[in-house]
């Protein structure tokens, strides 16, 4: 194993770490158990991107329509995203914000954007933006043509000589 391979599987352990701690104050700052973090992606998506359809959002993560669906389903029970008629296609309803749904998550992302303020990190703005370049760079190149190739061959249990 080289250096620069064991240096990205120590990123990837922080980085997973980073993620379940993210996970722990985003619901004891909001108070609920009850928005996974898969829902806020998705209202987070919804907000940024404007209206889509179920398809169109499972395309751009690496998950089936139907987890996408299982996702809507409960945001539309509790009244967070609604469905409205798709003029580029009749059976594919658009997925849009309600009132609610934009209240609830512009005032999660205040009280997040107020903890951040007030957390002493030690690390300059250039090295958290340098490190958030090297996350991008790392899921890119995860997404290409050559690395899902990679992951297709490794993953049926071929060695990368063979």
């Amino acid at each position: 194993m080289t250096d620069k391979t064991q240096a990205l599987e120590s990123l990837i352990a922080e980085t997973i770490s980073f993620y379940q701690r993210l996970q722990d104050v985003a619901e004891r700052l909001h108070g609920f158990r009850r928005l996974s973090g898969g829902k806020r992606g998705v209202l987070r998506d919804l907000y940024q991107n404007g209206m889509q359809t179920v398809p169109e959002m499972a395309r751009s993560r690496p998950v089936s329509r139907q987890h996408i669906q299982t996702i809507v389903n409960p945001l539309f029970e509790e009244g967070l995203v609604e469905f409205v008629e798709n003029p580029a296609h009749r059976r594919s309803k658009l997925v849009r914000l309600t009132q609610r749904g934009v209240d609830l998550l512009e005032e999660m992302n205040r009280r997040e954007m107020e903890l951040l303020s007030e957390i002493e990190i030690d690390i300059s703005e250039k090295d958290i933006l340098n490190s958030a370049s090297v996350l991008k760079s790392i899921r890119v190149s995860l997404n290409t043509k050559k690395t899902k190739e990679l992951i297709k061959n490794f993953g049926t249990g071929r060695k990368k000589d063979e």
